[in-house]
């Protein structure tokens, strides 16, 4: 009977157990080449693109075409999957936190687009179609998309060493545009191909100290606009400027919830009445720098202008793949932040896609880099967004922002877009969380200082260089001299723990117990375990100890990665 049902219920494994063990043997000798690294990268972009096929395993079976479509537009564009169970409710909230970030948005990115040594509008087109994009293709409910400090201050410190903005700010313009293109290129990329472990070389860690050691050699540019310097050099000494008055709005923001667009309005508000007063006073007049013409109007197409046979094309692609992979761990870290409050996932590979494909399209809608801002998202949370439906309301607010009101920003004065952007850079040095790096890991804290100094004292490429080189050689140490330790058992209890620092802990008779600390072992670090080992070993002999019979290795920081 049992035979019968092998043959009537799987003929296969019947057929199996027929065959002889030289045919067996011939499957490990002959085995059947693996697969190509183009067939693997193949993969890597079907598992993208068709992320959401798996809900349908018999979509292929039945030759569904229309689910097979319908799952793949789903993956590519999660607006369909949301966009199904959108109700009013939902809308009215996105509506007040879209209106809110329009509000925050429109004087930020007109200072940014000052701080890229861009023309004003350039940082308003920025926030309309990329954030459009992203609204489509990304996964983030919270995100804020749209220029940030810390990319105009990439583009505004690499590019002018390819082109000078002050005597040609028409080739300059191009060249950022160019840029763009690429750091489109290397995000989507990365997102296709999933290369996102590429962006986990620039640490948590490099992250706070370069954004730190940028944020002050921003502030200290804004100096120039601020107090009307007029010869600026990066020789000049630190310049001690008291906090801007309305700072107490910002905190009274801070301490209750129902009043967080206070802070969100500070800068039109702060826009609004300067621009006002210089009309009135004619302060132009008497030496007041103001924004003058911005042009009015949509953002205008620029593929023509996109320099791909510009002797420099191989510094604007190197800028580009930096200014990528920055502004891609800036957006992936704040999405996961807002996420892990709200107890919803972000699709990281979804998420480089979506930043690669709205910097592409915006490379030829001239908008410079835009990626998700820490600030703004923040608003947006605290407004309440519910999709990514405030992108769009925000979107749509600048759009109707550069029809009708560019006139009315003509008399804005230069010193208030320095003091906007001064007013965003307390919140990007953080020195707790810098604390805490000192605390858990000080390899990872002389990455975060090596940024940070490498920014402030010689320059943004440098302090890139600096936390990259730092965290490679931390990885190589870790890899060649791993973490190793005796374990005894705590008293009552089948906990192991180790001796040096839980000195109750016991060693088990005649056994050392040790674990290794590394979720690697190879050639590189192997001599030094055994060392290790034989250097415990051979102490509890000279000590006079009982022989040990048995060592046991505990392995479970290479199987439990999580």
């Amino acid at each position: 009977m049992a035979s019968l049902a092998i043959q009537t219920g799987n003929p296969e494994i019947h057929d199996h157990e027929r065959i002889g063990h030289p045919e067996k043997t011939q499957w490990v000798l002959n085995a059947p080449e693996p697969p190509s690294l183009w067939q693997e990268l193949m993969d890597s972009v079907r598992e993208t693109t068709l992320f959401h096929a798996r809900r349908f395993p018999s979509v292929k079976d039945k030759g569904s075409f229309s689910r097979t479509v319908i799952s793949s537009l789903q993956a590519i564009f999660p607006i369909f999957c949301w966009c199904r169970n959108y109700k009013t409710a939902k809308f009215k909230k996105d509506l007040l936190a879209g209106l809110t970030l329009a509000s925050l948005c429109i004087p930020q990115s007109i200072g940014y687009a000052t701080l890229a040594k861009l023309d004003p509008q350039y940082g308003l087109y920025t926030s309309v179609i990329p954030p459009l994009i992203y609204a489509v293709m990304g996964t983030s409910r919270d995100i804020a998309i749209g220029p940030v400090a810390v990319v105009s201050l990439l583009l505004s410190s690499m590019i002018p060493k390819l082109e000078d903005p002050e005597a040609n700010p028409v080739a300059y313009r191009n060249l950022v545009l160019t840029t763009t293109f690429f750091a489109g290129i290397f995000q989507a990329s990365f997102g296709l191909f999933r290369l996102g472990f590429l962006v986990d070389f620039l640490s948590h860690a490099a992250i706070v100290g370069f954004v730190a050691g940028a944020a002050i050699v921003i502030g200290l540019q804004q100096m120039k606009g601020l107090l009307g310097i007029t010869h600026f050099t990066n020789k000049t000494d630190v310049i001690s400027v008291m906090e801007a008055s309305w700072r107490a709005v910002h905190h009274s923001g801070r301490r209750n919830k129902k009043l967080f667009w206070l802070p969100a309005i500070a800068p039109l508000i702060s826009v609004v009445l300067s621009t006002l007063l210089v009309y009135l006073t004619s302060a132009d007049e008497h030496g007041i720098l103001i924004i003058k013409h911005i042009k009015k109007g949509l953002n205008p197409t620029s593929f023509h202008q996109l320099q791909f046979n510009n002797p420099h094309i191989g510094e604007v692609a190197k800028i580009g793949l930096i200014v990528a992979v920055v502004a891609l761990t800036e957006a992936i870290a704040v999405g996961r932040s807002f996420a892990s409050i709200k107890g919803y996932r972000i699709n990281g590979n979804q998420e480089m896609v979506a930043m690669g494909f709205m910097n592409i399209l915006g490379s030829v809608t001239s908008c410079y880099v835009a990626t998700g801002s820490f600030s703004r998202s923040a608003v947006n949370f605290s407004a309440g967004c519910e999709t990514a439906m405030s992108n769009i309301v925000m979107a749509i607010t600048v759009i109707v922002s550069l029809e009708l009101f560019t006139r009315l920003l003509y008399f804005t004065p230069i010193a208030i877009l320095s003091a906007i952007i001064l007013s965003a850079l307390p919140g990007l040095v953080d020195f707790h969380e810098a604390y805490n790096i000192w605390k858990i890991d000080k390899l990872d804290f002389l990455a975060c200082i090596g940024a940070f100094f490498g920014v402030l004292f010689a320059s943004v490429e440098i302090g890139l260089l600096a936390a990259v080189t730092i965290s490679f050689v931390k990885i190589i140490i870790i890899s060649i001299r791993p973490g190793a330790e005796v374990l005894g058992r705590l008293p009552e209890t089948d906990i192991f723990c180790d001796v040096d620092q839980y000195p109750m802990a016991v060693k088990s008779p005649q056994i050392l117990v040790i674990r290794v600390k590394s979720g690697l072992l190879c050639f590189a670090n192997a001599n030094f375990v055994k060392e290790k080992i034989m250097k415990w070993a051979s102490e509890e002999e000279s000590l006079g100890k009982n022989t040990n019979q048995a060592v046991i290795l505990d392995m479970s920081s290479k199987f439990n990665e999580h």
